[in-house]
């Protein structure tokens, strides 16, 4: 399992136990979701970033594409991670 389908296990367990507890094979599962959102993280920091401006340094690219990482992964994260409390919202 990756850093993002362990977090989304932590934040479901945590914030929509119910759900949670109602999932066959939370392992598999979470590997599973962990790797589409790595996907999607990926194709969408990609698109973000565009191709590399002419005349761009070494360090102003590395600021580039982290910014766009964090961006990508921010996004594509949220819908996974803000839950409702009690579980009655959509997942």
């Amino acid at each position: 399992m990756n850093q993002y389908g362990d977090l989304a296990r932590r934040r479901w367990a945590h914030r929509v136990p119910e759900v949670y507890a109602d999932i066959r094979d939370p392992g598999e599962f979470f590997t599973m979701l962990g790797e589409l959102i790595a996907a999607d993280i990926g194709q969408l920091a990609a698109e973000l970033a565009g191709d590399d401006p002419s005349g761009e340094g070494y360090l102003a690219k590395v600021q580039r594409l982290t910014s766009t990482r964090d961006t990508a992964q921010a996004l594509v994260l949220s819908p996974y991670l803000d839950l409702p409390a009690d579980g009655r919202g959509q997942i």
